[in-house]
């Protein structure tokens, strides 16, 4: 049975070790959430979940979970429903990024993108909706980029834009239960994920161009995702859906040319 604890407003975030994931959840959790983490590595989430508790008593817990994996999902699905009630939002987070050109991409490449930044998503969402559906109320939010408008990497692009194509046709079927559907596409932020595969001077040159491009002269921080994310989360949001929130100063009316 359910854990009768978990009474509140329940969030389950993936990706949750990365520093948009910290910051999601640690912002859901200010607004009263309790939380549900899921990562591939406890070390990346452990830190978090015990700032949570003891910020609030047994209102985190964190469920690894590779979401490559279709046995793995199946899996955390199952665990949470087992503990919990109610999940009243889902935030879509976890990502994977291959780097490489069209040139350089084998199949097993784009199956392992495909996997983790669009099955994943759609089929925790097809899981998760049972409870939104019974509770005639919640809410979806897709973490894309704003390369969805703009390019960039073959495979990511692709997985990117299929997320966005996911959150408005989930929006209208979901809209007659009450539940929201909405993307957020963060622009470049400096984190772990961003660069990952890269050196630091590379990386630095493609900030200085983001900041250059960007009409709000800075790059994108975890709290911008998180604030947008919690907005969304609450009430204030239940009349917006199908929505792609691009949260990157208006970074989305540049080119990618120079990334």
């Amino acid at each position: 049975m359910p854990n009768e604890m978990f009474s509140t407003r329940v969030a389950l975030v993936t990706g949750a070790g990365g520093e948009i994931g910290q910051a999601l959840c640690r912002r859901l959790h200010k607004d009263g959430f309790n939380i549900i983490a899921v990562d591939i590595s406890a070390k990346a989430a452990n830190q978090l979940i015990d700032d949570l508790n003891q910020a609030r008593k047994e209102s985190a817990q964190l469920i690894l979970a590779d979401l490559g994996s279709c046995n793995e999902i199946e899996a955390l699905i199952s665990e949470v429903q087992a503990k919990y009630n109610q999940v009243d939002v889902l935030v879509n987070n976890a990502a994977l990024n291959l780097r490489g050109s069209i040139f350089d991409f084998k199949a097993d490449d784009w199956d392992k993108m495909f996997a983790v930044n669009l099955r994943a998503p759609a089929l925790l969402s097809q899981k998760l909706s049972n409870y939104f559906i019974a509770q005639n109320s919640g809410r979806i939010i897709n973490i894309v980029s704003r390369c969805w408008v703009a390019g960039g990497p073959p495979a990511y692009v692709s997985c990117k834009a299929g997320l966005v194509g996911l959150t408005r046709s989930m929006a209208r079927e979901l809209a007659p239960y009450n539940v929201t559907v909405n993307a957020i596409a963060p622009g470049i932020l400096p984190s772990a994920f961003t660069l990952d595969g890269r050196d630091i001077e590379a990386f630095n040159k493609i900030a200085e161009n983001a900041i250059e491009d960007t009409p709000i002269k800075r790059l994108t921080t975890p709290e911008d995702v998180a604030n947008t994310a919690a907005f969304l989360a609450s009430n204030d949001s239940s009349f917006i859906t199908a929505e792609v929130i691009h949260v990157c100063g208006g970074g989305q009316l540049a080119p990618f040319g120079r990334r």
